[in-house]
C-alpha cells in the first residue's frame, strides 16, 4: 500500500493513510466498496480523470490566489458516507493531501491520499476519462 503522511490542520498533526498508484489502481478495480474522490477544480477534471471519479474541489483557485472551498466537508458528505472507503487524489499530491487530512479531521474513517495524484496515474499509463 502506502505509508501514513501527517497533515497539519490544527496544532494536532492529522495523521491519512497514502496509497501508490498502482495499489489503488488495484483497490478501484477489485474492490467496488471504493471509489475515488477528484478533489481538483472542475476545470482540470474536465481534461481527464479516472474513470467513475466523483470530482469536488477542495480549492478554486481565484484572481486572488488559492482558496480552500469552504463547503468542502458538505458536498463530500452529501455524496459518501463517512464510513465509505475513499481514495483521494489531485493532479500532483497537495491538495489531495490536505483534503484527506481535512475528511479524517471530520471523522471519515476510511480515507487514503493517492500519492502523486492524476499526474502520477497518468505516467503510468492507465486508463482515463474525458
Amino acid at each position: 500500500m502506502g505509508s501514513v503522511a501527517s497533515g497539519l490542520m490544527s496544532s494536532n498533526p492529522i495523521r491519512v493513510a497514502t496509497i501508490n498508484v498502482h495499489g489503488a489502481k488495484d483497490l478501484l478495480n477489485k474492490e467496488p466498496r471504493y471509489r475515488y474522490l477528484d478533489v481538483r477544480t472542475e476545470e482540470e477534471f474536465s481534461k481527464g480523470h479516472v474513470e467513475n471519479a466523483v470530482n469536488i474541489p477542495y480549492m478554486f483557485f481565484t484572481s486572488l490566489g488559492p482558496k480552500k472551498n469552504p463547503n468542502f466537508r458538505d458536498q463530500v458528505l452529501a455524496v459518501f458516507n463517512k464510513e465509505d472507503p475513499v481514495v483521494v487524489g489531485c493532479q500532483a499530491g497537495s491538495r489531495s493531501a490536505k483534503a484527506a487530512a481535512d475528511l479524517v479531521e471530520a471523522e471519515f474513517k476510511n480515507v487514503m491520499d493517492m500519492e502523486g495524484g492524476y499526474n502520477a496515474w497518468v505516467n503510468e499509463g492507465f486508463p482515463v476519462k474525458s
